[in-house]
């Protein structure tokens, strides 16, 4: 029993020194899928201050906490486990679902756009009108996290799809605990940033209530800078909608075997790669343009079926009312 025992504890330790060891790994793993996610991370960081807009100030962080729940739930409990079975048994769906979902950030993007260029009020059905009470609490929450809950899979699909083209060997387990830490990683970069961003002009206003001229100098520039910030983050998200919905479809529709997009922006990106010093940063460039006009176009033809649908749907309704 005893010589069992001590068996059981040399494994342990050799698992231990086996985690140990692999830390570092799946930090780096972790971090490079998450780098890979950067566009909708900005675009998840971007949508979300929209949601505490107009709420009491010393419910924001509260609200924006049980949004930062809502969103690790989505990932740890509901998204992760459906992507990391599929990629097992069907990763051809993975594929298409990533797709998807890059059609839909493209949709996004040109509607915005399009609403931006007719100078129509931008009506978002997902976020509540800013109303007192804990209902009106509830209703943000939920349609912030309802939001969250597709930003988030792109976010966790991407991830997983980096992690399993750079280590094709790692086992379930392995992969399924690196996914792990890029959700929590991933939901504390982006909700600590939108607390950040929210709180600015409450910190600006306490800033400038004190006696220090220079101490009111930066509490005035940070109240008057949150609009600014916030007009930027919308440009921002915008922005990273179109380029990497337009980047997903393009190595998406390569990967399923059509290669054209993807040969001419290679080629293009392969053009300037070999500019002294800054090739990289052109090839990036290059790259991130062309992905963000395909996103453009595909979301403006998206935006055009959509809309023959709403327009169909508007004129059957008062030939039903006869």
């Amino acid at each position: 029993m005893a010589g069992g025992l001590v068996g059981l504890l040399d494994d342990i330790a050799a698992l231990a020194k086996l985690a140990a060891a692999s830390i570092d790994d799946v930090g780096v793993a972790a971090g490079k899928a998450s780098a890979k996610a950067a566009g909708v991370v900005i675009d998840d960081t971007a949508v979300t201050p929209a949601y505490v807009q107009g709420l009491a100030a010393n419910r924001e962080l509260p609200i924006i906490k049980k949004i930062a729940t809502g969103s690790l739930r989505n990932k740890l409990l509901f998204i992760l486990p459906v992507v990391l079975l599929l990629s097992e048994y069907f990763p051809l769906l993975v594929e298409l679902i990533l797709m998807a979902g890059g059609t839909y950030l493209c949709f996004e993007g040109a509607e915005k756009i399009i609403h931006k260029l007719r100078h129509a009020p931008e009506v978002d059905h997902d976020v509540p009108v800013a109303l007192k009470g804990p209902e009106a609490e509830k209703k943000t929450i939920a349609g912030a996290v309802r939001t969250d809950f597709i930003l988030s899979g792109e976010i966790m699909v991407i991830s997983l799809k980096e992690v399993l083209d750079s280590n094709p060997d790692n086992s379930f387990l392995a992969t399924a605990i690196i996914m792990v830490v890029v959700a929590i990683m991933i939901t504390i970069v982006v909700y600590g940033v939108v607390a950040l961003i929210v709180k600015m002009d409450d910190v600006g206003l306490a800033l400038a209530s004190q006696d220090s001229e220079s101490a009111q100098k930066t509490g005035r520039m940070l109240v008057n800078g949150m609009p600014v910030v916030l007009k930027w983050l919308t440009i921002v998200g915008t922005a990273a909608m179109l380029w990497v919905g337009g980047h997903i479809l393009i190595v998406g529709a390569h990967e399923l075997g059509w290669d054209l997009p993807y040969d001419i922006v290679h080629d293009l990106e392969e053009s300037v790669n070999g500019v002294g010093g800054i090739g990289g940063l052109l090839g990036w460039l290059v790259n991130t343009a062309m992905s963000a006009v395909v996103g453009f176009i595909v979301g403006v033809v998206v935006v055009g079926i959509v809309s023959q649908f709403h327009g169909s749907s508007h004129d059957a309704e008062p030939a039903a009312a006869h």
